[in-house]
């Protein structure tokens, strides 16, 4: 038994079912008769606990940390150890996911200049509308800053659209030195060759079945899929891309997520109306963006 509340319990259960003394159940449990006799002074925290609880239960995938981020933001002057301690006695831990296991042996690093727009990481996410309708949205992410450059979401996206969304993410953020993605028809076809000779990009594709190798993307695709995804109804298009469409923003620059322009640079056809959604994000998507979630139905 670990912890003077378990203690606790179990010197009363021994006391109460078995009819022993307090001396005597506190040898057998191995516990002071100090501990067993302290009550806490420590106010009950009634309503810090319930605020507490309403914000785990919208933003499931937090943990303790970015959920004190959240009540610091709404004036609450506790320290992040005693958010700790009421996040952990209120049971609010983020179930974790089984590792997979790791492979043995030496691998060679991949080698990326320590600077802006050195690489750039790209790949799909899917999800589907209430009416059962499937959407994806295009990431593009900067593998050094760890920005997500681009989050377009469209129940359609070909070869030459991502060739336009790349040219407009460039003339906001500059040429990358390299372009990761894997070997998806929309990476793969004539439209997208083409734009890699005339904009001289080096674009460099995983070795089929490798996900890992575009990690920076697919790391980023799985905190979307977590804290956005998952945790959100849509409804049609428009729905989706006011969702993914950020307007959080904080005092560190890192944690800024602003609205790109797209759709006012490249306008799209009447029938299939299309808008790029960017976001300047920090180390990890939960850490770079506190996204504004609303549970499914």
């Amino acid at each position: 038994m670990v912890g003077p509340a378990v203690q606790r319990d179990a010197v009363a259960h021994l006391q109460a079912v078995m009819g022993l003394s307090e001396r005597r159940a506190c040898s057998i449990v191995g516990a002071d008769r100090k501990t067993v006799r302290y009550r806490s002074r420590r106010p009950p925290d009634t309503e810090l606990r319930a605020r507490l609880r309403d914000l785990a239960n919208e933003r499931r995938r937090f943990g303790y940390r970015r959920l004190f981020i959240l009540l610091r933001r709404e004036g609450e002057p506790s320290g992040v150890n005693r958010i700790h301690r009421l996040y952990r006695e209120e049971g609010l831990s983020v179930r974790q996911r089984r590792a997979r296991r790791k492979a043995v042996g030496a691998r060679a690093p991949i080698l990326v200049e320590a600077k802006p727009n050195a690489r750039w990481s790209t790949d799909f996410v899917h999800d589907q509308f209430a009416n059962g309708r499937r959407f994806r949205i295009l990431n593009i992410v900067d593998d050094v800053t760890k920005q997500c450059l681009g989050a377009i979401p469209d129940t359609s996206i070909s070869g030459r659209r991502v060739a336009r969304e790349l040219t407009a993410i460039i003339e906001r953020h500059g040429k990358p030195g390299m372009i990761v993605s894997d070997h998806g028809t929309e990476y793969t076809c004539n439209a997208m060759l083409a734009w890699c000779r005339d904009n001289e990009v080096d674009w460099h594709f995983i070795a089929p079945g490798k996900p890992m190798q575009n990690g920076f993307v697919e790391s980023f695709n799985g905190r979307m899929r977590d804290e956005l995804l998952n945790e959100t109804l849509f409804f049609d298009l428009d729905d989706a891309r006011d969702r993914s469409r950020l307007g959080y923003s904080t005092s560190t620059p890192r944690a800024l997520i602003r609205r790109s322009d797209t759709s006012r640079r490249r306008p799209m056809p009447p029938t299939s109306p299309q808008r790029a959604i960017g976001c300047a994000t920090p180390t990890s998507f939960a850490d770079r963006a506190l996204l504004p979630l609303r549970h499914k139905a």
